[in-house]
């Protein structure tokens, strides 16, 4: 079985004109799955919540993405999906209003495609809004929080 070189090649860009971390292909026994990112980003997709047993919500601003978008500190959506606010359902968030990060931590997660994709932080420093609701639907280049 040998794999085309230029399906590869293919998969690879087009990863990097939708902003996708992960890419499977599949033709007969052969399989081919293009990924990057750091390794061991593998996480567990959320399953839906009881009712009953869904965590207080956090604070959140009633901001518009308007009002922060020239913001340094702002973290937007690197793509359509699902936010995410802790790695499955019974968990800790990831962080929270007032939460010290440090650049790389993963912040949220963006499930598309269900793919889950974690939000590293961009720089070091204090949570000081999240502008986003676990479970909401959001855009490319939404605001999803702010670090100051």
């Amino acid at each position: 079985m040998k794999i085309d070189t230029e399906v590869i090649r293919e998969l690879a860009e087009l990863l990097t004109e939708t902003g996708l971390t992960e890419i499977e292909w599949s033709e007969g026994e052969i399989r081919v799955r293009v990924a990057r990112g750091p390794a061991g980003a593998i996480l567990q997709a959320p399953g839906p919540r009881a009712a009953d047993t869904a965590p207080a919500a956090a604070p959140t601003a009633a901001a518009s993405d308007d009002d922060v978008s020239g913001h340094p500190g702002v973290v937007v959506s690197p793509m359509v999906g699902t936010v995410y606010l802790q790695p499955e359902p019974d968990a800790a968030r990831f962080v929270q209003v007032g939460s010290e990060v440090a650049e790389g931590q993963t912040l949220l997660i963006v499930e598309a495609m269900k793919t889950m994709n974690p939000i590293p932080c961009p720089r070091a420093g204090t949570i000081t809004r999240i502008l986003v609701e676990d479970q909401q639907p959001v855009e490319f280049g939404q605001a999803l929080m702010l670090i100051e």
